[in-house]
């Protein structure tokens, strides 16, 4: 609706002065559709200047009436694009210079000679790298118009949709800086490119059939057996005939296969070498997710927004999926076709399809056909491909309700790389470099802290490379040079490692305290407080195992006021595995030999080398880790006796439980050490009296929460962080916020980056807010 300005009050004859302003604006402001608005915008009201891109964001030279000006700056965030956000916005008064007319201006750069921002530092670059976004609404009808130049195109975009992280290759974001500008625009997108009352007016991803991206179908053997339209046609019908298929989608490679053939997806099982750990699932549709899951309101907007991430969603009794697809798991990860390809795949299919990523075990996504083709040999059965290039590498994010606000897992594709705004300044730019699993890298300039994409496990030189990789693509678009690298106090993790090989100051953070500085952070709330932070592994300052840990936060650290009673893990690393380890640890604690006698399905020879491991003290190493004693839980109880993949028995023992169930076992605590020992008692008492598993889960989730308001009253900080991998159980985390709510405390989760590892990086340059 066009703005009509109201008279002046008083004297609606007088002629107002006219005012000039420069406007800079930070935030989602690039690669949005925000200058083509701006332009609009001031044409209406008739308002003279400018609006250009520049390493900082968007400045906006702006000349009018003042009440037309004040007009102007509330519409601006009134009215803006539907995934623009302005994050600041701050004016300098100008001397008008009278000169009529409003333009869009070439993008400033670090290059320009114009410019007066230092070309050295990269501290004038603050302008947002915008997240891929899913394909808009317009484009879809466009692309099923049979009338329309880009029907069925499956690269088809505008200022509102489309790639964005995954094709830049520098700041500000303008097509000669992503992988596009390989790809001549034809007269008809220069012109909708130039036209600032088009849609696509600077959607620097433009094209169409004629001169964009094409597809192409690769066998085997990397060979090309189609092209184009017959392409995608060939392979959908290659997914109905049961094989597998390598796509290569916006940030990296999808394995698909029919969700409904068992054999299919236990053929891809097989050949991905992965047992049992849920796949993810495309739907083609919102109606066809919720004929086989229960979709709350608040999934149905995550699933049909622009972040479209993968939901964790309930399944129903009796859904459609062949069971392999997530074997013994009530919920099932489930996305909506978020690129035009995957829409047109998913029309010619008509039947939801396994989406997993396109790697090998331990290994990041695939990103380059010719890699892929290697890569993927032996797993996929052929390659749907194209010839638009990827810059960053972008795996699908994960996103779950609990607690009833979204809390991302996994943050990648839609989210990453926006920035975290924190409280603290930096005055040099910092760089995080994460832990080893679930790894992700940070890296602060001024008040905000980007973070990369999740990276993975650094098992493999692969994986080292994408860590490396996403590091680099980082402070090159900022053009940082950081002094100051951040890296988990754990001497042995290959983060660490390249922290030492990139130089510089290196800075060790311990673990749990940068779990506890990023939900700090996210949530924006200052010390003191308390941090209970839960996980599996994490090094402490002791040389021990931490993962049961309550942190007194402090400005300039923290105090480890209380902890889990430690038990031996025989066998170390390998207890991750197998959960009967963990159980064996905490029995020995608690009855010495006799917890030997037990029969808890220990092959008779693993029996007596854990017997003589344990007596002798050898490749036992002590823990506080309540991940670990989920996993004795759930093997005491039979609920799960290996870890097909991490957290499988901390999940089961989650969704076996009664919701009816309330009662509290017993529990003790001795100076700064939470003694779990009465519980293992009273659990092994039941488990003998023939209680069943969920009851036995119900109490013993019941009784943590217990222990999280009981150490909380004893501490007496009002604000309490829950943070760490345990808190991806939204039992535990439910009932621990309700609890401490109702007990008079603030309970703070995490909600933008994952309460798992990887937030670490976050976490590691808030450490050092109190040091440089």
């Amino acid at each position: 609706m066009p703005i009509t300005p109201a008279p002046h009050p008083e004297y609606p004859e007088e002629k107002e002065a006219t005012k000039r302003e420069r406007l800079t604006i930070e935030g989602r402001v690039q690669g949005v559709g925000f200058r083509p608005f701006v332009y609009r915008l001031a044409r209406e009201l008739g308002l003279a200047g400018h609006v250009q891109n520049t390493p900082a964001g968007v400045v906006i030279e702006i000349e009018g009436a003042l009440s037309l000006l004040e007009t102007f700056k509330q519409a601006l965030q009134e009215r803006k694009p539907p995934q623009a956000c302005i994050m600041r916005l701050d004016n300098e008064p100008l001397t008008a210079d009278g000169n009529p007319g409003f333009t869009i201006r070439p993008s400033e750069t670090h290059n320009d000679p114009d410019s007066d921002r230092d070309n050295n530092t990269g501290a004038e670059t603050t302008a947002l790298m915008q997240p891929d976004l899913a394909v808009c609404i317009d484009c879809l009808r466009e692309m099923n118009d049979p009338a329309d130049r880009r029907y069925r195109y499956p690269f088809i975009n505008c200022s509102h949709c489309g790639p964005r992280f995954s094709i830049i290759t520098a700041l500000p974001y303008d097509r000669p800086s992503t992988t596009m500008a390989e790809f001549a625009m034809c007269h008809n997108c220069r012109a909708e490119y130039n036209n600032p009352e088009d849609r696509r007016h600077h959607a620097q991803p433009i094209a169409c059939p004629n001169c964009g991206p094409q597809l192409e179908l690769r066998n085997g053997k990397g060979e090309t057996d189609a092209r184009r339209d017959d392409a995608l046609k060939q392979a959908a019908q290659a997914v109905r005939d049961g094989r597998v298929l390598a796509l290569k989608g916006l940030g990296g490679f999808h394995l698909i296969c029919d969700a409904r053939n068992a054999d299919a997806v236990a053929k891809l099982r097989r050949r991905k070498h992965r047992p049992v750990k849920p796949f993810a699932v495309i739907y083609s549709s919102l109606q066809a997710a919720e004929s086989d899951c229960l979709v709350m309101p608040e999934e149905k907007s995550l699933l049909n927004s622009a972040e479209a991430p993968i939901v964790l969603l309930r399944k129903n009794k009796m859904p459609s999926l062949a069971h392999e697809v997530a074997p013994g798991n009530p919920y099932l990860g489930v996305m909506l076709p978020y690129t035009p390809l995957h829409h047109l795949l998913m029309f010619e299919l008509g039947f939801p399809v396994v989406a997993t990523s396109g790697n090998r075990a331990n290994e990041p996504v695939c990103i380059d056909e010719e890699e892929a083709v290697e890569t993927l040999k032996g797993i996929a059965d052929l390659f749907l491909v194209h010839d638009r290039p990827i810059s960053g590498r972008c795996d699908d994010s994960i996103v779950r309700i609990m607690a009833g606000r979204e809390t991302v897992l996994r943050r990648a594709r839609g989210y990453a790389p926006l920035p975290v705004i924190v409280s603290h300044p930096f005055s040099t730019p910092v760089l995080a470099l994460g832990g080893h699993f679930k790894n992700t890298v940070a890296l602060a300039v001024g008040d905000r802290v980007f973070l990369s994409p999740h990276i993975g496990n650094l098992d493999t030189p692969e994986a080292w490379a994408a860590h490396r990789e996403a590091a680099d693509l980082l402070c090159r678009l900022y053009k940082a040079e950081p002094e100051n690298i951040i890296h988990d106090l754990h001497p042995d993790y290959r983060s660490t490692q390249m922290a030492v090989e990139r130089g510089g100051n290196v800075i060790a953070v311990q673990h749990h305290h940068a779990h506890a500085l990023a939900c700090m952070a996210e949530n924006r709330v200052k010390p003191p407080c308390l941090a209970v932070t839960w996980d599996g592994t994490g090094y402490g300052t002791d040389s021990s195992v931490w993962g049961g840990e309550f942190l007194a936060l402090k400005p300039g650290g923290f105090e480890r006021v209380l902890h889990f009673l430690p038990f031996p893990l025989p066998g170390g690393d390998a207890a991750v595995l197998d959960p009967k380890r963990a159980a064996l640890g905490m029995l020995y604690t608690l009855e010495g030999d006799r917890a030997f006698s037990r029969d808890i399905g220990l092959p008779d020879e693993d029996g007596w080398l854990m017997k003589a491991a344990l007596t002798k003290d050898i490749n036992c190493p002590w823990s506080s880790s309540v991940g670990r004693i989920f996993d004795a839980v759930a093997a005491l109880t039979g609920i799960c006796t290996e870890n097909g993949f991490e957290g499988q028995a901390a999940m089961a023992l989650e969704f076996v439980a009664d919701p009816d169930v309330t009662e509290v076992y017993e529990f003790e605590i001795k100076a700064n050490v939470i003694d779990w020992r009465p519980m293992l008692r009273h659990i092994l008492q039941d488990i003998e009296s023939g209680v069943p598993p969920d009851v036995v889960s119900a109490k013993y989730h019941a009784t943590l929460t217990a222990i999280i308001v009981a150490a909380a009253k004893l501490v007496g900080e009002k604000t309490v962080l829950l943070t760490g991998g345990c808190f991806q159980n939204a039992l535990l985390l439910e009932s621990a916020v309700d609890a401490l709510e109702q007990a008079g405390f603030r309970a703070c989760t995490h909600q933008q980056v994952p309460p798992n590892d990887g937030g670490l990086a976050l976490g590691q340059i808030m450490a050092m807010a109190d040091v440089l």
